[in-house]
């Protein structure tokens, strides 16, 4: 947040001395800008012009109103509910270190099912009424809170834990006095990055089925490729998304969090033994199943719908036809996966590198925060086919929806990571009379990596989700039509096995970053391995 404070200090001091332009002259340069080129280029159905959105507006202000309310609701709802869960698990991970891969394994999987599938079987579930929109918001949040207070939780000097032992003090003590206030940055993190989920999965919630909100006209309007009504609900969509956003902001910056001091640990000892990883990914497995299986039977779920785990084994190996089951499966997972890894990298080396030249170039963050904040804002259901339609139904329309869903949360996070660098070390760089570039590389990249590691675990699912919505929605290929198609005809045998696919490959991602954030965060954020 210092960071961005500074940015945009710096910015207002900048204007000050250039003499800036009159106040709204600038605003009305973009809206005329943005109206000639939609004018332009109004064969290619792609950008409605500012007067049709505001004519569209006016004309259905009642229905838009209505329908924001009721998408409000339930994303405010979903909002609490998914951070309160998110907050409880980062506290359970940290009190039960043992059982941290665990509870984190499980988070993964949960959030990793694609709204896509959880949309229509959320619906049977529940029926009428706003539970699935509540639902999605909840899940769609609860991850992104629990990463980044997770980190904020272990983000505090070792010193200040041998002092509370040295005075017989317990782990509830350390962590009312010591871990509390050093996540309260990583929280409000975690918050702001939510503010704009919330409201998606509130959408998407609305998108299977409902019969009022924001996400029912957005359908609508897809369908009858109402340009106009689609960009106004996105306009609409990204204003609400950007106020919650500085709302948490400006929370966080009364709170007057201040770095915190050199955080020091001794290097962590390697004594896990070979087995160990194997083993705590078999009990995850184990637990996982157990949980889908149980919860199955407990709540006496209808098996037509609610698939159970040997129903899936039987499904793709044991049942008839399980091979063409298997190959079109495979297939359509194989398609998915050869876009979403380019497309995480890119959002993710986006988002860091940003975060950086911010760091170098404050002066840019007055126009790349506004801009990257409602990128992110717009409910990726508007922004996924708009981009798909501009960079075309192919590789490279696919793999931008994947970036723009990463980059943010990835810029945000890494910039709490660079404002985290201690007081402390910064001043002794500008003792040496350290170059710009020299600190960054020396005392905020280091402090950044915790936030940069926790940014790449949350971009994993959220790099599925954009891939299989753009692909329900717009390219038609891809696990995300394949799951799209088999809810519509009532395929669950094959729903619950692309969910349960999808998943695993998650998990293996995961398993993936988590062993390289192991080994970059043993030399220089021992204190994130302490358990």
């Amino acid at each position: 947040m210092s960071a961005g404070r500074g940015a945009l200090r710096g910015g207002r001091t900048a204007l000050r001395r250039a003499r800036p332009l009159p106040r709204g002259l600038g605003l009305l340069l973009v809206l005329l800008i943005w109206e000639g080129a939609a004018r332009a280029t109004a064969g290619s159905f792609i950008i409605a012009a500012p007067s049709q959105i505001v004519a569209y507006a006016a004309n259905n202000a009642g229905l838009l109103w209505r329908a924001l309310g009721t998408t409000l609701a339930s994303a405010a709802l979903g909002f609490f509910w998914g951070n309160l869960a998110g907050v409880l698990l980062a506290l359970l991970a940290v009190l039960l270190p043992r059982g941290e891969r665990l509870l984190s394994t499980l988070a993964l999987l949960v959030f990793c099912l694609p709204l896509v599938a959880t949309g229509p079987i959320l619906r049977v579930l529940y029926g009428p009424g706003s539970g699935p929109q509540v639902t999605l918001a909840a899940l769609a949040v609860y991850y992104t809170t629990f990463l980044p207070v997770l980190v904020g939780l272990r983000a505090a000097p070792q010193g200040w834990f041998d002092l509370l032992r040295s005075y017989g003090r317990g782990r509830m003590i350390a962590l009312r006095e010591v871990r509390l206030p050093a996540a309260l940055p990583y929280l409000v993190a975690g918050l702001q990055i939510a503010a704009p989920a919330a409201f998606l999965g509130a959408m998407v919630g609305e998108f299977t089925g409902a019969e009022r909100g924001l996400g029912v006209l957005t359908v609508r309007a897809l369908r009858a490729l109402d340009l106009p009504a689609t960009w106004a609900i996105a306009v609409i969509a990204a204003g609400v998304s950007m106020l919650a956003f500085a709302a948490v902001g400006a929370l966080g910056r009364r709170l007057d969090l201040a770095p915190p001091e050199v955080l020091m640990a001794p290097p962590v000892a390697r004594g896990r033994r070979v087995w160990d990883a194997p083993a705590q990914a078999l009990l995850a497995l184990g637990v996982t199943l157990l949980i889908w299986k149980g919860s199955m039977e407990l709540f006496g779920v209808p098996r037509f719908f609610a698939k159970r785990p040997e129903d899936v084994w039987s499904y793709l190996v044991t049942g008839a036809g399980a091979g063409a089951q298997r190959a079109r499966l495979f297939g359509a997972l194989g398609e998915t996966l050869a876009l979403a890894g380019p497309g995480y990298l890119a959002g993710l080396g986006l988002g860091a590198g940003l975060a950086l030249l911010l760091t170098l170039l404050p002066r840019l963050a007055r126009v790349v925060l506004p801009l990257s904040i409602a990128l992110r804002s717009i409910p990726i259901i508007a922004t996924g086919p708009l981009i798909v339609w501009a960079f075309g139904r192919g590789t490279a329309g696919t793999i931008t929806v994947v970036a723009v869903m990463i980059f943010f949360p990835t810029l945000i996070a890494c910039q709490h990571g660079l404002a985290r660098t201690p007081r402390a070390v910064l001043d002794l760089f500008d003792v040496y009379a350290a170059s710009p570039l020299r600190r960054l590389l020396g005392a905020q990249l280091p402090a950044m990596l915790p936030a940069f590691f926790a940014s790449a675990r949350m971009a994993i699912p959220a790099a599925i989700l954009a891939v299989t919505t753009a692909e329900w929605l717009a390219t038609g290929r891809g696990i995300g039509a394949l799951m799209a198609t088999v809810a519509s005809t009532s395929d669950y045998g094959m729903l619950w096995s692309a969910i349960a696919l999808v998943g695993l490959a998650a998990v293996l991602a995961h398993a993936l970053v988590a062993a390289l954030e192991r080994a970059v965060l043993a030399r220089t954020s021992a204190e994130q391995l302490v358990r």
